[in-house]
């Protein structure tokens, strides 16, 4: 998911609800890329067994990459390599990203949460992580953030680095422009797909076509 020769379209990295009924989920999955591209899928189950969360990644990993979308499994760098995930997201206290190379090779996506910080995320590039992840933006009932991010966290890191970034936090069609115009090369977004009033499909459409409209103008 690196992105290489220039910025490129910014694309949708869409999150999971942290808790679900599979039978449903791959019903909703299926929708969601019904509304458009989606280029990263993180699998983010909190209080789930391993066992639930090697069978999620095998009953969705299939539907995410029929639609050439990658595949991550949050936090856990040894459930990401058992069950053959494309990569993993790592927060602060997750491990460190060698850690995770070393485990999952040099094929496979690696990601680290930032929050508002540069210097976390020069570490992590040093380190060889693929992405890094700016946030909160906006508020988000998805989970308690650890800090908020601001505009200009994205705007210095697009200006000097070349390693992806990935704003995360409440973004949604509505807001995303600022995003966008600062620098963002992925969108993170749960609550507005899975929340959203005329469902997973729709709400991924008007994200695209949002991202088309602010894109257009850059």
């Amino acid at each position: 998911m690196a992105v290489t020769e220039g910025r490129i379209r910014p694309q949708i990295y869409l999150i999971t609800p942290p808790a679900f009924s599979l039978d449903t989920m791959k019903g909703a999955f299926s929708d969601a890329f019904s509304g458009g591209e989606i280029a990263v899928v993180q699998l983010r189950m909190k209080d789930a067994s391993d066992d639930d969360i090697i069978a999620a990644t095998h009953a969705l990993m299939p539907i995410a990459h029929a639609h050439n979308a990658a595949f991550l499994i949050n936090d856990r760098a040894d459930l990401a390599h058992k069950a053959g995930a494309d990569g993993v997201h790592l927060g602060q206290e997750d491990g460190t990203v060698s850690e995770a190379r070393s485990l999952l090779g040099h094929d496979k996506d690696i990601g680290v949460t930032c929050h508002n910080s540069r210097h976390l995320a020069f570490v992590a590039g040093d380190e060889g992580a693929d992405y890094v992840a700016f946030g909160a933006f906006y508020p988000t009932e998805t989970k308690d953030p650890k800090a908020r991010a601001d505009i200009e966290t994205l705007e210095l890191w697009s200006s000097v680095a070349e390693i992806p970034s990935v704003a995360i936090g409440g973004i949604s069609a509505d807001n995303c422009a600022p995003l966008i115009k600062a620098g963002a090369d992925f969108l993170a977004v749960c609550g507005y797909v899975w929340n959203h009033e005329d469902g997973p499909a729709s709400a991924i459409k008007a994200l695209n076509d949002a991202i088309d409209r602010e894109w257009a103008q850059e």
